[in-house]
């Protein structure tokens, strides 16, 4: 009678998990070798690096970063907006950016079930208690916004 052969494969070598591994994640490494690039291309490896290592030249490297004309951008506007939150009441913030959520909750819903608004659809809207209630806060957003413009031209900026 014949024996049975007994086979048991090799282990998979190093570079073929590699391989395989590789085959497996091939989208995402090449949407990691493009992310890579362009932090090449735009010097946040370096920077990156640096700040990892902690070695000479951070600063300098972050302060080139920053004093380009895009970081004076970047800081001005943060500065402006900063003003701009120092501006705000929070209880009138409060109020607009709950309102807001709930448009947006709304909106969504609508989308969803794929609701149309026709023209005279649109007219019946505006009976809507909610729809006149947005609308004034709307009105007095444009009100507030063309008084400081107007404000801002008179100046003369």
């Amino acid at each position: 009678m014949a024996k049975a052969i007994e086979y048991t494969p090799h282990p998979p070598t190093p570079a073929e998990k590699l391989g395989a591994a590789t085959a497996q994640a091939e989208p995402a490494l090449a949407e990691a070798l493009e992310l890579l690039t362009e932090l090449h291309q735009r010097g946040g490896l370096d920077l990156a690096l640096k700040l990892l290592r902690g070695s000479e030249g951070l600063t300098a490297a972050a302060l080139d970063k920053v004093t380009g004309e895009t970081g004076t951008n970047v800081i001005r506007n943060v500065v402006e907006l900063g003003k701009l939150a120092g501006s705000l009441d929070p209880a009138e913030l409060q109020v607009l950016l709950g309102a807001l959520s709930g448009g947006v909750r709304e909106a969504a819903r609508s989308v969803e079930a794929g609701e149309r608004v026709t023209p005279a659809g649109a007219l019946r809207q505006l009976a809507d208690p909610d729809v006149q209630l947005a609308l004034g806060a709307v009105f007095g957003l444009l009100r507030g916004m063309g008084a400081g413009l107007r404000q801002r031209g008179e100046q003369g900026h």
